[in-house]
């Protein structure tokens, strides 16, 4: 996203949503930064900036792991990211050109 553009929103993003951008808004509805109906739509950059900010302060509590998380945030961590999933799935997103390069 360039600064002089707004971002589309999580729900309207490229690969179902399986980018840095959303994954940092998943990450602010598990900790509660957000809440979950916040797609972002319309926010600049300096804002996605201010909100990444805000969920590594939070993975920074726990060591930046998932199994770190207390039970009530582990479980809403794989709740959101589940369903984020299927629903990037459904859109056509395999992950597959995350790790293109590793091969």
């Amino acid at each position: 996203m360039s600064k002089s553009r707004l971002y589309v929103g999580i729900d309207n993003e490229i690969n179902g949503g399986m980018t840095a951008i959303g994954k940092t808004i998943r990450d602010a509805w598990v900790f509660g930064l957000l809440d979950e109906s916040e797609t972002c739509v319309g926010w600049n950059a300096a804002m996605v900036d201010v909100l990444l900010d805000k969920v590594n302060r939070e993975w920074d509590k726990y060591g930046c792991l998932v199994s770190q998380l207390p039970t009530e945030l582990f479980e809403r961590h794989q709740r959101i990211h589940d369903d984020a999933f299927v629903k990037a799935q459904a859109a056509g997103w395999s992950g597959a050109f995350e790790v293109e390069d590793e091969q």
